[in-house]
């Protein structure tokens, strides 16, 4: 067999098939193009569905491919098996209505076997196939010459997924010798059993049939072949290694972890687990990053989050403190490059989304994982289940993907109440869509609202005030002559200057009124038809369709709506300039008090950009740009340098807003003529809402005066407060500060002393019990801290005493423990602090030489002390 690396060998594989007349396909993003069946790319053949279904017909009908997949049904099995994995790479040959079993078995036999190729010893090959495939049967034992006793019939060899094509198959196995037979039971020591020694490194399908909706089978018009061969699991073969792990393409990140962890692989299993989810997940991520997913809450994000997550937990395990797993994106790339050129491509950004993901992870573990001891205390005294409603409150506040939640379950003894779990996530999407209905007051359209043809003009870009008939009243679904109820209903007219919310700009408000009924507008929205539909409450009188009214737009209201929407104009091309090109528009709100702008962008706003930002923007106000709005078409607008929002869709003909070509956008909204009406821009809050993502809150004109009066109100209130004067006001705090500071040391200082005095006769609290010396007491603490540092003063004066102080903290019992190492062997102190915890209904454990717990039943205090006495007189 010939040695070689993962990378030749993934080329070697590449160059056969080429030699064998099959066109090399590239290997296709992660991301499914066009294909909303997968979330991830998971074979070699995913990315070719396209050919073996008839929608498209090859240029050559044999293909070959080396295929980067994820599969992540078995995450958790990950770590723990020798070559379970979330990102593997796969090599395929494919036929689509060419060469079929003959061929396709001859190809596999000779780049395994020859001597040009991989140089496979042939007697350690073993085969399995369907037992009705003779077909197959006499292709290996008389074309190919391979003993019977080394082909296996079973019936599981036929590859099937429901409806569709689908066929026989025939698998290659490796014997790998009775060194990796282990404890392995007998009955499956076979190829195609549950075993180590026999290891499965080809699968060749033979689609030949098609399954049909009646569960018949009949015969496909062409024959194709679809092979998998899992290149890490064969170069594992060819490496001569037990697990995939122990290949050249893991080994290098191992490696770099060993080095920052101060462990080694393969001492232990426990951290060989570790290092075996910390390489594999490193792996899935960089390439699905570099692929242009992101980590997030739902579908592709929520499965790279579960992965940073379990990863990182893993890395915390290993005794490596911050964030680490980013900086293995630098091996994977260097192990990688050769082949895929993506993650050196996109490395920086890769790395960058996995820190920021990591970090806001590590934020929140350690809190999580208290709280996860507290849910698995109570577990343990009840029935062993999680609740669904803990493991949702560890997902919801803490990041615990609730597979994380199960593995730690599982790792105690525990299990998890899913069900339970997915209720709780149905109540919250509820909440959500309720939340989401309030607010937009919009349901599906319905069949009635496609049935409303008429036209309606828009007119609101030059007036808020408009004479209109009415066309159409709808009420539950039902179109109306007249109404005079109290009902919401939607009204619509053949005019209006009523914006309907689009594009971030919220709805105007306003009356309809004439002579017979008054109506207050809540929403507008726009209708299938293209119409803009009204949301409105009859306060007066009877509204009836063909008669005239009066439109009126709150005209105080649309005038802050349309200085924010300019702003968040200015805005778009301030975050250009001051944080680059990537800051594109990920959503926005322009309200009446504020305007809300998200963009793209991986770390939080520095305070000198904010400013600089601002400065911008408030530099286009004061300058007096005239703001010119023209109808053109696309083209000629892309000519313009217009920029467009990633998602819209946009007509033949758009309209396109020009700030003195500062900022030039496609927009439908209404604005202001000049920028100088904004008046004042002011950013109030920048914050991230999703990997990637942040979020401006930002306010102008009125309520930016508004919020700078606030502000010196403030000043003021502090400024008395610290009998400052207006211009000395932080010099006075900071003086203020450091008096604090000086004045806490101080406290410090005497209550150590205090302390130290308190603690200096001991004699009523030392025990002579047999040949132990025992201080049992209570003292008197403010935190655990101050628990600890009062042990360390009590032991380094009795230093061959037996020492256990209890404290009330807050009304719960806290309690330390320490034993002479010289007396561990006889008397430890986990042992004592787990039975004086029972005392005070709490738990506690530790070292043989120091033990810490603590409880809730303050009363029982002196129990606990007391114990200790009785357990040092049973000796």
């Amino acid at each position: 067999m010939k040695k070689v690396s993962t990378n030749e060998l993934r080329q070697m594989f590449l160059d056969f098939f080429k030699s064998k007349g099959h066109s090399i396909e590239p290997s296709r993003s992660l991301i499914p193009v066009n294909d909303d069946t997968l979330l991830w790319i998971n074979s070699g053949v995913a990315t070719l569905k396209k050919y073996f279904d008839g929608t498209e017909n090859p240029d050559n009908p044999r293909i070959a491919n080396a295929q980067k997949s994820i599969r992540t049904n078995d995450i958790e099995n990950v770590g723990f098996t020798a070559r379970h994995h979330t990102f593997f790479e796969m090599l395929g040959n494919f036929s689509i209505g060419d060469y079929f079993k003959e061929e396709a078995i001859e190809f596999a036999w000779e780049f395994l076997t020859s001597e040009k190729w991989l140089n496979f010893e042939e007697e350690k090959l073993y085969v399995t196939i369907h037992p009705e495939d003779d077909e197959s049967y006499h292709i290996w034992k008389d074309d190919i010459g391979i003993e019977e006793n080394r082909i296996i019939r079973i019936e599981g060899n036929f590859w099937d997924i429901g409806e569709g094509p689908c066929g026989p198959n025939t698998e290659i196995f490796y014997d790998r010798g009775e060194s990796y037979e282990g404890d392995t039971p007998r009955e499956e020591m076979y190829p195609g059993g549950e075993n180590e020694r026999y290891l499965e490194i080809w699968n060749l399908v033979f689609s030949e049939f098609n399954h049909n909706s009646d569960h018949t089978y009949t015969p496909l018009p062409k024959q194709n072949i679809d092979t998998g061969l899992g290149l890490e699991r064969l170069s594992s073969v060819i490496q001569d290694v037990p697990t995939n792990f122990d290949t050249d393409v893991f080994i290098p990140i191992i490696e770099e972890v060993e080095k920052k962890s101060n462990k080694k692989y393969r001492d232990n299993d426990k951290d060989d687990v570790a290092f075996k989810v910390i390489s594999d997940h490193i792996r899935t991520v960089a390439f699905a990053i570099g692929d242009g997913a992101l980590p997030g809450n739902e579908g592709r994000g929520y499965v790279l989050r579960r992965l940073i997550r379990r990863a990182t937990r893993y890395i915390k395990e290993l005794g490596i403190n911050g964030t680490f797993l980013y900086t293995l994106v630098d091996v994977v790339n260097d192990v990688m490059n050769e082949f895929y050129k993506e993650i050196d491509e996109n490395k920086d950004f890769i790395k960058k989304v996995i820190e920021q993901e990591e970090a806001r992870f590590l934020q929140t573990l350690d809190e999580g994982l208290e709280i996860y001891k507290n849910v698995k205390e109570k577990a343990l005294k009840e029935d062993k289940v999680i609740s669904g409603k803990d493991a949702f409150k560890l997902y919801d506040t803490f990041g615990f993907p609730v597979e994380m939640t199960t593995e730690y379950a599982e790792e105690d003894g525990l299990t998890v109440d899913l069900e339970g779990f997915k209720d709780e996530m149905e109540l919250q999407r509820e909440r959500a869509r309720a939340a989401r209905k309030s607010s937009d007051s919009m349901n599906v359209q319905s069949e009635t609202y496609q049935k409303l043809t008429k036209d309606s003009i828009f007119t609101g870009y030059n007036s808020l005030k408009e004479n209109s008939k009415l066309l159409y009243i709808v009420n539950n679904e039902e179109t109306l002559d007249s109404y005079d109820g109290t009902d919401y209903v939607d009204v619509i007219f053949d005019k209006t200057p009523f914006y309907a919310v689009s594009g971030g700009q919220v709805a105007d408000k306003g009356i309809i009124y004439n002579d017979h009924g008054k109506m207050e507008v809540t929403n507008v929205y726009k209708g299938p038809n293209g119409q803009n539909i009204h949301t409105v409450k009859v306060l007066e009188g009877v509204i009836q369709i063909d008669e005239d009214y009066t439109l009126e737009v709150n005209r105080e209201s649309r005038l802050f709506i349309i200085k924010n929407h300019t702003a968040t104009h200015l805005l778009h091309q301030a975050l250009k300039d001051v944080v680059g090109s990537h800051a594109n528009q990920a959503g926005s709100l322009v309200e009446k008090e504020r305007l809300r702008f998200d963009f793209t962008h991986l770390e939080g706003l520095k305070e000198d950009e904010i400013k600089e930002i601002e400065r911008i923007v408030n530099k286009k106000i004061f300058e007096s740009l005239q703001v010119v709005i023209e109808e053109m078409p696309i083209e000629d607008a892309k000519r313009k340098g217009a920029m467009a929002l990633f998602g819209e869709k946009y007509g033949d003909v758009v309209r396109v807003v020009d700030i003195d070509e500062y900022s030039v956008e496609l927009c439908g909204g209404i604005h202001v003529k000049n920028t100088a009406e904004i008046g004042l821009f002011k950013i109030v809050s920048e914050s991230g809402i999703g990997a990637g993502v942040r979020r401006i809150e930002a306010v102008t004109s009125k309520y930016a005066v508004k919020y700078y009066e606030e502000k010196n109100e403030t000043v003021e209130s502090v400024n008395y407060l610290v009998k400052a004067k207006a211009d000395n006001t932080v010099s006075k705090v900071e003086n203020l500060i450091e008096e604090k500071k000086q004045l806490e040391k101080e406290v410090k200082s005497l209550k150590a002393e205090l302390q130290q005095d308190a603690l200096s006769d001991l004699s009523d609290d030392t025990f002579k019990i047999n040949d132990f010396n025992l201080i049992a007491t209570e003292v008197k603490v403010d935190s655990v801290k101050e628990l600890r540092e009062t042990m360390d003063i009590v032991k380094s004066k009795n230093q061959e005493s037996i020492i256990a102080l209890i404290s009330n903290i807050d009304d719960k019992v806290s309690m330390i423990v320490t034993v002479p190492k010289a007396q561990t062997k006889i008397v430890k102190a986990g042992d004592i602090i787990k039975k004086m915890a029972e005392a005070v209904d709490g738990k506690g454990g530790g070292r043989p030489d120091m033990a810490q717990g603590g409880g809730t039943d303050v009363k029982n205090m002196s129990e606990a002390l007391q114990f200790v006495k009785d357990y040092l007189n049973s000796f």
